[in-house]
């Protein structure tokens, strides 16, 4: 099961071939995850690089199919002219080699120094190396000068984020399916939405579906990081606030959010929603920021700039005197993502971003009003949809209903 890499005791051995069992079902083809280290092997001899060493979640994960879990432990995917390892922690025994596309070594608790030790071995007679410079902290970095003296550390962080902007027909279908699993979220949740009812009993309705639907439809996958978070009142004002129990109200504003994961890929549906009836006031704000929604859904386009479209939309909450209630950017690059890692900065709709929008870009629509308690329709608005973009224009691939004529719940 485990084969020594280093001499001496076998309760003190510093790195193992934890090759347990045989590989699994892979998310992705073996075509598919070639395409991606052999694009990154054109990325090392474009900067003149001997090897990758990643360390991030989305990396790692994109190139390997690995997703790992820190839990205080670091790892790593050696990406050469002709290998490609990824270095674990002996705690997940043989976990990581089923599930990386390449190699795998572990390293064990013995000594501090054991993952350095392994990256020692694994970039032996490097001189130039690509590590991500978004990523590696401080401590890392002078750790990675002491274990590797005389080798250049050249950044490779941004060359990968655009690697991972353009999805493959692979990605693109496994996108499709989480935006449909997130849809089953949403009916689940407005399904569970009555009166007296807990945000936190409403969120594990919505959770539990698509985790049911994701172990049908993905029966090799493993299940992890699919959540849900239903904000009601005061509550909705934040588009990350977590879960209370706070029971629901009539007249309360709603927010309905579904984030499936699978195997790394994160797809998200967002819905404003009213228990019972909503007020005038409310409505009026609701149905600016659909109108927003709406002319965003129609302006995002292969060729379309990201500031541009900000710039667009921005001028139709000035009209309504809404702009200073706006309370972020109007979407982002899907893919490879989630709450606590990953991000493909160079594709976000803020005004500061210049990137021109391609075909094979999944990218989302997601404007949101916030309004202070206090004032007349006080709460948080927010829709989201996804968009596949095409050589012709963009398909919208999140199929839940959206506005007051479809979110005002029955109490």
């Amino acid at each position: 099961m485990t084969e020594p890499l280093a001499s001496g005791q076998n309760e003190l051995l510093r790195l193992q071939r934890m090759h347990n069992g045989a590989k699994v079902t892979p998310t992705f083809s073996a075509a598919e995850m070639s395409r991606r280290q052999d694009g990154l092997r054109h990325s090392l001899a474009d900067l003149r690089l001997d090897a990758a060493l990643l360390t991030s979640y989305h990396n790692i994960n994109y190139f390997s199919d690995f997703l790992y879990c820190s839990f205080g432990r670091r790892y790593a995917f050696v990406v050469s002219a002709h290998r490609a390892t990824s270095i674990s922690a002996g705690i997940d025994a043989g976990q990581p080699w089923r599930r990386t596309f390449g190699d795998n070594i572990t390293y064990t608790d013995w000594r501090k120094d054991n993952f350095f030790y392994a990256l020692q071995g694994e970039l032996q007679g490097a001189r130039r190396i690509g590590i991500e410079f978004d990523h590696v902290s401080v401590d890392l970095f002078r750790q990675l000068q002491d274990a590797l003296p005389g080798v250049e550390l050249v950044n490779i962080g941004q060359a990968t984020m655009w690697m991972r902007t353009i999805k493959s027909e692979e990605e693109i279908a496994l996108i499709k399916a989480g935006a449909r699993t997130a849809d089953l979220g949403g009916a689940a949740i407005r399904d569970a939405i009555r009166e007296g009812v807990g945000e936190h009993e409403v969120a594990l309705a919505g959770t539990q579906a698509m985790v049911r639907h994701i172990a049908e439809t993905f029966p090799y996958a493993e299940l992890m990081d699919t959540w849900v978070w239903f904000q009601s009142g005061i509550n909705t004002d934040g588009a990350h606030n977590p879960v209370t129990s706070r029971r629901l109200r009539r007249g309360d504003i709603l927010s309905l959010n579904c984030f499936p994961m699978i195997a790394g890929y994160y797809t998200a549906l967002e819905r404003t929603l009213f228990l019972d009836h909503c007020d005038e006031a409310s409505r009026r704000i609701w149905e600016v920021n659909v109108k927003v929604h709406r002319r965003g859904l129609d302006i995002l386009r292969p060729g379309a700039r990201c500031g541009d479209i900000a710039a667009e939309l921005n001028e139709i909450y000035r009209s309504e005197g809404l702009l200073g209630y706006r309370s972020f950017g109007y979407g982002h690059s899907f893919g490879v993502l989630s709450h606590y890692y990953g991000r493909e900065a160079g594709v976000e709709l803020r005004e500061d971003v210049h990137t021109v929008l391609k075909p094979g870009m999944v990218v989302s629509m997601e404007p949101m009003l916030t309004i202070p308690e206090g004032m007349p329709g006080a709460g948080g608005y927010r829709e989201h949809d996804i968009l596949v973009l095409t050589e012709t224009g963009a398909e919208n691939i999140t199929g839940f209903p959206f506005g007051p004529e479809h979110n005002i719940v029955p109490a």
